[in-house]
């Protein structure tokens, strides 16, 4: 009810972005794993604040989030989006490429810890940007990957970071999911290179500021 009348008191959703929603839920069992329209917007708004050159994406899954961001973005800005699931590639792929943002979006099937090219590794491309939203196990390996490689001042914006309030239920202590979350979240609390807050927005949105 309350999330119907934010969406109702928000900029409209792009039709192309409602399309690729609504194709998510016709196709794929996991579609509330899509960002969706209140998210979208945040994600597109923050581009167009920050106007970042290079952005990140840990966890494309559908597209949606890498696509609203793309739709924000200025000048040369670009998106490197990993998704490790090459299940989702047959769904995703065409999706992103006949996207009105199709030339800014790079899209690969990998694993981020290991698969990033040979430019960022060798630090002749860092990133403004990095939105974390893939395995909930992985979250502390994810912050620490986009610290190194992330511009002065940039920023992180991870999901998931309330889980569903597991994060405070003793009932989920030892989830493999849960914990990865409560880690991430600890790490983060304590780690003075950053500033950082945590929205209620969804399932917990954190954004970090790197110092």
């Amino acid at each position: 009810m309350l999330e119907s009348y934010i969406q109702a008191h928000i900029s409209p959703e792009h039709p192309y972005l409602h399309r690729l929603y609504r194709e998510s839920n016709l196709y794929l069992v996991r579609a509330h794993m899509v960002s969706g329209h209140i998210q979208g917007v945040l994600l597109r708004l923050l581009m167009e604040i920050i106007c970042p050159r290079e952005v990140l994406e840990i966890g494309t899954y559908t597209g949606y989030s890498a696509l609203s961001m793309a739709s924000g973005l200025t000048g040369n800005g670009r998106i490197l989006t990993y998704e490790i699931n090459d299940e989702m590639e047959d769904f995703t792929r065409p999706r992103i490429e006949q996207s009105p943002w199709a030339e800014r979006v790079e899209f690969c099937i990998g694993d981020v810890l290991t698969d990033l090219p040979d430019e960022v590794k060798q630090g002749r491309r860092r990133f403004d940007f990095v939105f974390i939203d893939g395995n909930k196990r992985q979250y502390v390996e994810y912050y620490q990957l986009a610290l190194q490689y992330l511009t002065p001042h940039g920023l992180i914006l991870a999901d998931n970071t309330l889980w569903d309030g597991h994060v405070v239920d003793s009932a989920y202590d030892g989830d493999p999911q849960t914990e990865g979350i409560r880690r991430f979240n600890d790490l983060v609390a304590s780690d003075p290179r950053v500033d950082k807050v945590i929205l209620p927005l969804r399932d917990g949105l954190t954004l970090i500021r790197k110092l």
